[in-house]
């Protein structure tokens, strides 16, 4: 069977203008010498105020001020694009120059759409971002291929085999559908060494453009992964910054671990809760379709060193505890028991959304009461009347963090739960709530979201695990 990669490389791994394209050209041809490759692309970033800056948030504010009546101006995009187009050889220059027109041009018409329309929502927010990120970005580094002599080819639109369901902005793979659209991507696989496609992007069966929500790109390399893994011995490869660590380095400095391998379980943990090592609804996806394939996270700076995510991890014998996270800005409701299977299948069924945590109930007055720990709180507050219309006397706490320990072995480790708590209480947080179960491989530890509370707690709770024994 033939070996396939589907590697994807994120904005911050192609860098501000396509600083790192030469480092992802290094890695391409490495890949490609023993496997056919489908390299996906996020959107690349820019320069803007000194700071580097998605193209997508830029085209997300466009669209907010075209629903206001300003005319729509693309020139940051445009210069973005220009500096990448220095890479593509003389020999495509001028070709790559006219994709690059043309689909701006298109992301223009989006906005302009919305600026007539006074929304910029669905399908013209769909437009405007697929036609000047992804979607164009994939053809770019196609040329960019091409100028270096690699047998390369571009996924067009027409024949996209992602195909999903009517939720415009936060849509869903449908696997079937998609399986019968996939002929074309095979063909060009069988033609060339390399395939570029753009992350993100998915496509109705009536040819309109979807977007999955942000950090979509993930889902994109792994449901290709699941279309092609019964044809190709698949694996999925994350090119970033870093393999995974014990815990964020821009956090914490001292004694952090490379983790050489994360189960599924762990690494969709890892995801829900702040480590940004890739979308947990992706890991959803593999599980959902029972699908076993490897992903890989690269440090495509120094590629020997890796973490391999498995359904079950070969080696049980390191740290059991693999990771301290932590995620702001969280919100906690609390509802009466015999209204929240009502509003579970709601966020389930009608708002598409999973991105939160049941916590143990509590009894008061005779009734039982539970915690729901939603950890988007800005997501909350959009949505607040929706959620509080199962239960009129229901409440919402916002201004919520959650440090998170994560581990499928952390039943080894005595006291494990007492000892990170006294940690933080020793680092002068007081802990609201905290939730322990060896099911679920995780410890739930939830503070105030004020100031550098999480930093501290990350930091107190990380250097405890330097000093755990287990069995």
């Amino acid at each position: 069977m033939t070996r396939l990669i589907v590697a994807k490389f994120g904005g911050s791994a192609i860098g501000a203008d396509g600083l790192s394209i030469p480092i992802i050209i290094q890695r391409i041809n490495s890949l490609k010498k023993d496997a056919k490759v489908i390299a996906v692309f996020s959107a690349p970033l820019t320069i803007q105020n000194g700071m580097a800056r998605s193209l997508t948030d830029i085209v997300l504010e466009l669209g907010r001020n075209a629903e206001k009546g300003e005319i729509p101006k693309l020139d940051e995009l445009k210069n973005a694009y220009e500096k990448i187009l220095e890479l593509v050889s003389s020999d495509y220059q001028e070709e790559c120059k006219n994709v690059i027109n043309s689909f701006l041009e298109k992301s223009r018409m989006a906005l302009e759409d919305a600026k007539q329309k006074g929304v910029f929502a669905d399908e013209i927010r769909s437009r405007a971002l697929a036609n000047s990120g992804e979607l164009l970005m994939s053809q770019v580094m196609n040329y960019i291929f091409k100028s270096q002599g690699i047998s390369s080819e571009a996924v067009d639109f027409e024949c996209w085999p992602i195909i999903t369901d009517n939720n415009i902005e936060s849509t869903n793979f449908l696997l079937s559908k998609s399986i019968e659209k996939l002929d074309p991507l095979e063909k060009l696989l069988k033609e060339n060494d390399v395939v570029s496609m753009g992350g993100f992007i998915g496509k109705t069966t009536d040819g309109i453009i979807t977007t999955y929500e942000r950090g979509g790109s993930d889902r994109t390399a792994i449901d290709l992964g699941i279309l092609l893994h019964k044809k190709f011995e698949t694996t999925i490869d994350f090119e970033k910054d870093n393999s995974v660590v014990s815990a964020d380095p821009k956090i914490v400095t001292e004694e952090l671990s490379e983790i050489e391998q994360l189960s599924y379980n762990e690494a969709r943990l890892a995801g829900m809760f702040g480590m940004k090592i890739l979308d947990p609804i992706a890991i959803k996806e593999i599980v959902e379709h029972g699908v076993d394939m490897p992903i890989i996270i690269t440090n495509m700076k120094n590629p020997s060193k890796i973490t391999t995510i498995k359904r079950t991890p070969d080696n049980k014998n390191g740290h059991p505890l693999k990771i301290v996270t932590g995620k702001k800005n969280c919100a906690i409701l609390r509802i009466e028991t015999e209204y929240v299977h009502k509003l579970l299948a709601s966020l389930n069924n009608e708002k598409r959304y999973n991105e939160f945590v049941i916590l143990s109930p509590f009894i008061k007055d005779g009734i039982e009461f539970t915690r729901i720990l939603f950890l988007d709180g800005d997501y909350v507050k959009r949505n607040e009347k929706f959620i509080l219309g199962f239960d009129s006397l229901a409440t919402i706490t916002y201004n919520r963090g959650v440090i998170t320990l994560i581990g499928d072995e952390m039943w080894r480790v005595q006291q494990i739960a007492s000892k990170s708590s006294a940690r933080i209480g020793e680092a002068g947080l007081n802990i609201l709530n905290m939730d322990a179960q060896e099911e679920t491989s995780r410890i739930i530890i939830v503070i105030e979201d004020s100031g550098d509370n999480i930093e501290k707690a990350i930091k107190a709770v990380h250097k405890e695990r330097t000093k755990i024994q287990f069995v």
